[in-house]
């Protein structure tokens, strides 16, 4: 194990992010040559129900590497083909709940997002239209988790790429060309996620040639091994949730402070969002490699994957606050023309720059307990995490949006603390 085999897994995957808000600019640049803002809300306000859903089952991705990586480094090809069966039974079935349950989701959703009388209309004919891509959705997520468990990331860019593109491709021509507009937007990207899903499953198909063996019915219906699958993705579940929870906590503060507050925090976000595009990719090597050396039981390789994956993203840390902090001003004026965003922005610019390095090290500790499977562990930090911001945010309301900020930043340095905790105990289990 090498720098160079940490950065074939790294590189891919942060240039694989970094391709994902092509796809919402172009959304919206397709939706603003409609004339009307109305059509800009209804795709936002839908695409984030999406996100929301889809992203509470991200533990496909997430166990799935873990998983592969272990079956990998055990060298047992059988289980690196049921890894990827299960998840897709996994995906499928989920998919299709989600399809037979859309109306209460649909009306919770919309229940909880006002978009008002003429936004919503267009946002449900968006849900309606795009729900029925949910197996194929979740199915991507699967395949994506099992080649970055295989250290196959370059596949992995490759099928988000072609995902994007043939979403802007259809979006262009459903949307504009054939005028369906928000219709347009919602089949296009039905389209892009099913012909992803296909192309993943074809690429798939030819790397299960390298390892013989088949897909039985008693392999992939393993008791044992089922029940480790759902338990790690139940926990990683509830981990995601939890902290999807806290992240929107904070968006509803900065909300209740007022139209500035949030229209500032919002950019700053985009910052901390940005970073987290390149520090996601050394995780993601950490899940890899850690899944590995943990299926294989080498101590060494575990300590390896560890520091060299570490290393490589403090490093990438440090020049991405630095980079917040000398140009984050530049960054502002370009996403605001309003002088009073602009110089309250400033004010609390320092809280941008510091989370990456502050954060790198919840993001690397994340991968490496993902690449071991260790769930409650990650489950019992997020919770204790979550609670510690509550308290934090309670703890500093006299000092207003910086008060916010520290909260947060506490919140990223205990979800480090909490599985730092567990760190010992997992290097000592291999």
């Amino acid at each position: 194990m090498t720098q160079r085999t940490v950065l074939a897994i790294a590189v891919p995957i942060v240039i694989s992010n970094l391709s994902t808000p092509l796809l919402g600019i172009a959304d919206t640049a397709v939706m603003g040559r409609l004339g009307d803002p109305k059509y800009i809300g209804a795709v936002a306000i839908g695409a984030l129900i999406f996100t929301l859903v889809y992203w509470t089952f991200g533990f496909l991705r997430m166990g799935t590497t873990g998983l592969t990586a272990q079956a990998l480094g055990a060298n047992d090809g059988a289980e690196i083909r049921a890894a990827l069966g299960r998840a897709l039974l996994i995906a499928g079935a989920v998919g299709s709940a989600l399809i037979l349950a859309q109306w209460p989701i649909r009306e919770i959703a919309f229940a909880l997002l006002d978009g008002g009388p003429e936004v919503e209309p267009l946002a449900r004919t968006y849900f309606d239209i795009r729900i029925w891509s949910a197996p194929w959705a979740l199915a991507n997520y699967a395949l994506v988790g099992w080649f970055i468990g295989l250290g196959r990331a370059k596949v992995a860019l490759v099928l988000q790429v072609f995902l994007n593109l043939v979403n802007i491709f259809f979006n262009i021509v459903l949307a504009l060309g054939l005028g369906w507009g928000v219709a347009g937007i919602a089949a296009g990207t039905l389209i892009a996620e099913v012909c992803a899903a296909a192309l993943g499953l074809a690429v798939a198909a030819r790397h299960l040639r390298f390892y013989p063996g088949q897909w039985t019915r008693a392999r992939l219906l393993d008791a044992a091994q089922l029940a480790r699958t759902i338990a790690v993705n139940r926990d990683i579940m509830i981990r995601t949730v939890v902290l999807m929870l806290s992240f929107a906590w904070f968006t509803a503060k900065s909300a209740e402070a007022g139209p500035l507050t949030l229209a500032v925090n919002s950019i700053l976000l985009q910052f901390v969002t940005v970073s987290a595009f390149f520090l996601d990719g050394f995780a993601l090597a950490a899940e890899a490699l850690v899944g590995r050396a943990v299926g294989a039981r080498h101590r060494a390789d575990f300590d390896r994957a560890v520091r060299l994956s570490t290393l490589w993203a403090a490093g990438i840390a440090l020049l991405l606050s630095f980079g917040i902090f000398a140009a984050g001003g530049a960054a502002i004026d370009f996403l605001s023309i309003d002088d009073g965003v602009r110089a309250t922005a400033r004010v609390y610019l320092l809280w941008a720059a510091a989370l990456p390095v502050l954060s790198v090290w919840c993001y690397q500790l994340d991968g490496i307990f993902i690449g071991a499977t260790r769930g409650a562990e990650m489950r019992n930090a997020a919770l204790a995490s979550s609670l510690l911001f509550l308290g934090l945010w309670w703890l500093f309301l006299p000092f207003g949006n910086h008060g916010l900020w520290a909260a947060l930043a506490g919140f990223n340095l205990m979800r480090a603390a909490s599985l730092g905790f567990y760190l010992p105990r997992l290097r000592r289990a291999i």
